[in-house]
């Protein structure tokens, strides 16, 4: 599977980061009865964090990027706990947080950059459940944040 990621990811002019170190008291991801728990993650692009309020100084567009950089942490995230990406059985759900101006109401238009990017990357294993909320503020001043669940493989050590 890592090599059919990495070559949708060249197809799709896209990097795969390295995994980010928490900013605060918390690990990045747990492995728990068969599931992987990624902790939320913020979208970065060429380093930078994406910032700003959908609705209010950002635009649909720069949302669904910002989703899909948080997306390809998510990505990193697994690849780094897992020593690569071949336990990866499922995308189980995506929980997406928008950084939203009041009277915003496109969060899940946002929330498919993250969504197709998991169904390009994994195809049907990709396919998840989600949720799409807008909330008034997000650490740092990120646009938009995404956690995730996913159903691994037993690998080694695994109980």
């Amino acid at each position: 599977m890592t090599d059919r990621i990495d070559r949708k990811l060249l197809e799709l002019k896209l990097t795969l980061p390295e995994a980010a170190a928490p900013v605060a008291a918390y690990v990045p991801t747990v492995e728990a009865g068969g599931l992987l728990h990624i902790s939320g993650q913020l979208p970065f692009d060429e380093g930078a964090l994406m910032t700003g309020r959908l609705g209010a100084d950002r635009d649909i567009d720069y949302g669904y990027r910002a989703a899909q950089r948080c997306a390809l942490m998510l990505v990193a995230q697994m690849k780094a706990a897992l020593g690569g990406l071949h336990r990866v059985e499922r995308i189980v759900k995506l929980g997406v947080f928008v950084n939203s101006a009041a009277d915003f109401t496109d969060q899940p238009k946002v929330a498919n950059g993250a969504s197709e990017l998991m169904v390009e990357l994994f195809g049907d294993a990709g396919r998840h459940a989600r949720s799409a909320v807008g909330v008034p503020v997000l650490p740092l001043g990120a646009a938009v944040e995404i956690d995730a669940i996913v159903q691994i493989a037993a690998g080694e050590g695994a109980v």
